[in-house]
């Protein structure tokens, strides 16, 4: 009975002791947790007017380096929309940097009527501000009417100002609204005579030694020569004819056709000027990025850095040239081999597995609709003169003035709410009243109120996208929508503005350090960018955010 109970003691030791060893064991093999990611560097990158078939369309063309490497070793997001309108490039590149949409961050468009003043505003403009590195108003600039921060400000309160953010693009708009209000620097291109690249006094009161030095190189000297084709153009077969009457032609030229002669074209289209509706304007920006990587020092430690680059040239050729055009085609082209640079350069500079990257746009864009038309699809121009005139009309008839109108822009109608009062008209009745009517033109496909926008929580189709982009204080009384296909431009080249799935469709990539491999046909949304890169640095959301971080992009 004693040894029995010995042996029963001895083998409740021996088991205790063993789960004692295994949850030693399973103790030392836990993996720490890692809280956060910690790039070198951030890179930013914005591609203006980018539809997302511009990876498909042109990919057997690209080499490894640019957009595939993005695509190969990175992760595609590729149902990703602007789920807000106007889509244009203020609104794009600030709801990609506060992930939020223009009803919290209030950039509703490039320009706008601003209710207060009864004039119209420019998204970026501020002449509180004196310009820096030119003696012209160019530099009047800064990211006041922004209402909320950027995730690069987030970086910046986060790390106590150590990380630095500097922002560039050819346009003021493409550089500013991403730096947000604390970066430490953003610039941006001025053509004509001088090419230069400057800033405004909100970041800085002189050029820092490496923005000169660049100025005063002969780099921007450099592109002053003919655009051909980087390939044959025979091989250009995903695009449209070379010459047609769907293109505008550069003033002096008599052919929409390549090659484009630039130094004979100089003088008459705005000497530097001219180079930011050439796939070159995109190359400066390039390089002048690079230097900037050099002259500020980025990614150099381990507080993480942020640089965002906008490349705008995309944009200037597709309003002029349009989206099938073989212009838009080469240009691709040659901004496929500037990613692959400055890819090779953050190998090289920062250290390859020590840097993020996202890719999107601000906005994408529609077909040329003549070039539509003429292939039997739905498409044409609205005669925005005779609407006007018709319109004014029905004012007159039924309010005895047209001063009940203040402004139409956007595609948007702002009442005077004091001559309504003074006529003892209820607002909600003359939104409604004027609704009716604009809904009865041809063009118009569907129309809203401002009282709808107040009153309703729309979560999809054309309604949802409207109110994302109607900000309380600053959107207009009535807002409509033309038929899809149809838009208020030239019959050359293409634009976009609309909540048509032409002009939200983007690229969104993701790459680098903490980025999963792989893809997603599950739609993303342009504010989710913001949080989703927060969440990676372990940062605060930016104080608007209303997106979502992508939990699939994310190591």
């Amino acid at each position: 009975m004693k040894n029995h109970f010995v042996l029963l003691l001895l083998a409740f030791c021996m088991t205790s002791f063993g789960h004692g060893q295994r949850r030693k064991k399973s103790q030392e093999e836990k993996t720490p947790v890692e809280i956060a990611q910690s790039p070198k560097l951030v890179v930013g990158i914005v591609v203006d007017q980018m539809r997302y078939d511009y990876l498909t369309r042109f990919w057997n063309h690209y080499g490894e380096g640019g957009f595939k490497r993005l695509v190969n070793d990175g992760f595609n997001c590729k149902n990703n929309h602007f789920n807000y309108a106007p889509t244009s490039t203020g609104p794009g590149h600030t709801s990609v940097y506060t992930g939020t949409t223009p009803a919290t961050h209030g950039i509703i468009g490039n320009n706008w009527y601003d209710k207060e003043t009864g004039e119209e505003v420019y998204c970026a403009g501020d002449d509180s501000y004196q310009s820096v590195g030119t003696t012209s108003d160019a530099g009047q600039m800064s990211p006041h009417r922004m209402l909320t921060t950027t995730v690069t400000d987030q970086l910046r309160l986060h790390t106590q100002q150590r990380g630095k953010v500097i922002a560039v693009a050819l346009k003021d708009r493409g550089a500013i609204l991403p730096g947000g209000h604390s970066a430490n620097a953003a610039y941006w291109f001025e053509g004509g005579t001088a090419g230069n690249w400057i800033t405004s006094s909100y970041y800085m009161n002189a050029l820092p030694q490496w923005v000169n030095d660049f100025n005063t190189s002969d780099a921007v000297e450099a592109y002053k020569k003919p655009w051909t084709t980087l390939k044959p153009i025979e091989t250009y077969l995903e695009s449209g004819l070379d010459n047609n009457s769907y293109e505008g032609k550069i003033d002096g030229e008599t052919t929409t056709a390549f090659p484009h002669d630039l130094p004979s074209l100089w003088e008459d289209n705005g000497d530097f000027g001219l180079l930011r509706i050439t796939p070159y304007g995109n190359s400066i920006t390039a390089d002048f990025a690079l230097t900037a990587l050099d002259g500020e020092d980025l990614g150099t430690d381990t507080i993480t850095d942020f640089l965002a680059i906008s490349f705008s040239s995309t944009d200037y050729v597709g309003h002029f040239f349009g989206v099938n055009s073989k212009e838009v085609q080469d240009t691709y082209l040659r901004l496929d081999q500037d990613l692959a640079r400055i890819f090779a350069a953050l190998d090289e500079k920062v250290g390859a597995g020590e840097y993020t990257v996202f890719l999107t746009a601000d906005h994408a864009a529609i077909n040329v609709p003549a070039y539509l038309a003429d292939q039997k699809i739905p498409a044409g121009y609205l005669d925005m003169e005779g609407m006007r005139e018709e319109f004014n009309e029905y004012l007159q008839y039924k309010y005895g003035t047209t001063d009940v109108v203040k402004n139409i822009s956007n595609n948007q109608i702002f009442l005077d709410h004091k001559i309504l009062t003074n006529l003892d008209i209820d607002l909600d009745d003359a939104e409604e009243d004027i609704a009716k009517e604009l809904l009865s033109y041809e063009v118009v496909n569907q129309v809203y109120t401002g009282h709808q926008m107040w009153t309703n929580e729309y979560s999809e189709g054309i309604p949802y996208i409207l109110q994302n982009g109607y900000n309380q204080k600053r959107s207009g009384d009535i807002l409509f929508v033309p038929k899809p296909g149809f838009i208020s431009y030239g019959r050359t080249g293409s634009t976009h503005g609309s909540p048509m799935i032409y002009d939200t469709h983007t690229p969104l990539l993701f790459y680098g350090k903490g980025i999963n491999q792989g893809s997603t046909v599950n739609r993303t949304e342009i504010p989710d960018i913001a949080p989703t890169i927060a969440a990676l640095l372990g940062i605060a959301f930016p104080n608007g955010t209303t997106g979502k971080p992508i939990g699939q992009v994310l190591e």
